[in-house]
């Protein structure tokens, strides 16, 4: 088991709504479709959750906009935690579990 924790984030209408109003193409993400898949902190509580959260919430609201939109002029601006909250459905889990038999990489590196 990992010293990790997962954050999943699927975009709810307030996120649907900016995305449609950048393209007129009518593709729009799909709340459903695959998610990133985000590691944070290991935690023992829902409260202790939320808190790492609050702390992270604004890289992963980026990294969502970024993934639709690279124009960081056409983000929103003043993107609070309730915003956060407001523009995406959150998913929070304790048990990170590493079935793979070689180490994880970061292909950023």
């Amino acid at each position: 088991m990992l010293n990790r924790g997962v954050l999943i984030v699927r975009p709810k209408q307030p996120y649907l709504d900016w995305a449609v109003q950048l393209d007129d193409s009518g593709v729009v993400p799909d709340p459903e479709g695959e998610a990133t898949v985000y590691l944070i902190p290991e935690f023992e509580s829902d409260d202790e959750a939320w808190e790492i959260l609050k702390d992270v919430y604004a890289e992963v609201f980026e990294r969502e906009l970024d993934g639709w939109h690279t124009d960081e002029s056409a983000w929103p601006h003043d993107r609070t935690f309730a915003m956060f909250k407001e523009w995406f459905d959150i998913e929070l889990h304790s048990v990170v579990e590493d079935l793979c038999a070689f180490e994880v990489e970061d292909d950023e590196d």
